[in-house]
């Protein structure tokens, strides 16, 4: 995977396009100019994925209060041909296409159109038919881990491994799958329990309000960030409301990566600017006045002053009572071969 400062930057277009090929090609456009890797959709067949007395989600009831959840999902489908050409635009402007499939049918259609890492949506956490033809693809792929028990998630990683898949090949997302997520439910923390209990790269898909979360999580040691986004939060559908918009999907990802890059390596040590800046900025042992040869140093006759170029403060205290070989002159650096 391409990752800008060791993080992996997913768009989610999700079902923004809103059945849209033309809304969909923008969010490419967009996401690709922002910086992201990679700009994610979601592939369903509406009948294959919920039965007609399905209820819906209460972000879905606020999009659209006369249809059912068919009926929306109906209209948010992506066909074979439209996940072509989604996937030339993505070539086109150099980011990596994704999609979470959401049933069998739509795993294989992805498969067809040779996807390189394949998304695993959280509902399909615990979705046995599913992980196994995964698996069986051997790609890559990103495991979202919302409304899920840690218990059910190692059984997960064990299924995929079991049935095709190196652990090194699964890349968890920590998830609230709430929308919007509130942020006393987002758990954070969980992100590292993950780390320690599974021994997969870890990251985070956000469905959080605004900017926050990902600057907070920007310093940790997440492998994957994935935010939704879409062309304007007035648009109708259920994901635009608690999404973000191109303005600030582009300052999001260059503040992400501005903040990785302050990370640095761990190693304290100073840079090569700090290293100039040493010489300037520290000081060094000078006469205080004139100091005539053979004469001692003490507290009346040297002080420290700027720059730092010659003898080191941390050596005042063992100058005192030495002789001066030579004679200086007030503001005079003291150098050591003249002790």
């Amino acid at each position: 995977m391409i990752k800008k400062n060791n993080i992996f930057i997913i768009a989610e277009a999700g079902v923004n396009h809103n059945g849209s090929l033309k809304i969909a090609k923008k969010l490419i456009e967009c996401a690709a100019k922002a910086g992201a890797d990679a700009i994610k959709f979601q592939t369903f067949d509406a009948k294959e994925l919920v039965s007609n007395n399905a209820k819906k989600m209460s972000h879905q009831v606020k999009a659209s209060k006369k249809l059912s959840q068919l009926e929306l999902l109906k209209k948010l489908e992506l066909s074979y041909k439209d996940h072509i050409i989604l996937k030339k635009c993505c070539e086109k402007f150099k980011i990596i296409f994704l999609s979470a499939a959401f049933d069998i049918k739509s795993l294989d259609l992805l498969h067809n159109i040779n996807i390189k890492i394949f998304k695993i949506p959280s509902s399909e956490l615990n979705n046995l038919v599913y992980l196994k033809k995964i698996a069986g693809f051997k790609k890559k792929v990103i495991l979202s881990t919302g409304m899920g028990y840690l218990s059910e998630v190692k059984k997960a990683i064990d299924i995929l491994t079991k049935n095709g898949l190196k652990k090194k090949q699964i890349t968890l997302l920590h998830c609230t799958s709430q929308y919007p997520a509130d942020y006393k439910n987002l758990n954070l923390k969980a992100i590292k329990t993950l780390q320690k209990s599974t021994g997969c790269k870890v990251g985070y898909s956000d469905h959080s309000r605004g900017l926050i979360i990902p600057y907070a999580l920007a310093s940790h040691d997440i492998s994957v960030y994935e935010k939704h986004f879409t062309l304007s939060r007035k648009l109708n559908g259920p994901d635009h409301i608690f999404s973000i918009e191109p303005k600030e999907l582009n300052i999001m990802i260059k503040n992400i990566i501005n903040i990785r890059s302050a990370m640095g390596n761990g190693v304290k040590k100073p840079n090569i600017k700090e290293i100039e800046h040493r010489k300037l900025g520290r000081k060094s042992v000078v006469a205080k006045k004139n100091i005539k040869k053979g004469e001692k140093f003490n507290l009346k006759n040297i002080t420290l002053k700027r720059p730092g170029t010659v003898m080191s403060p941390m050596s005042f205290y063992k100058l005192i009572g030495k002789k001066s070989k030579v004679n200086y002159k007030p503001d005079q650096l003291i150098k050591q071969t003249n002790l």
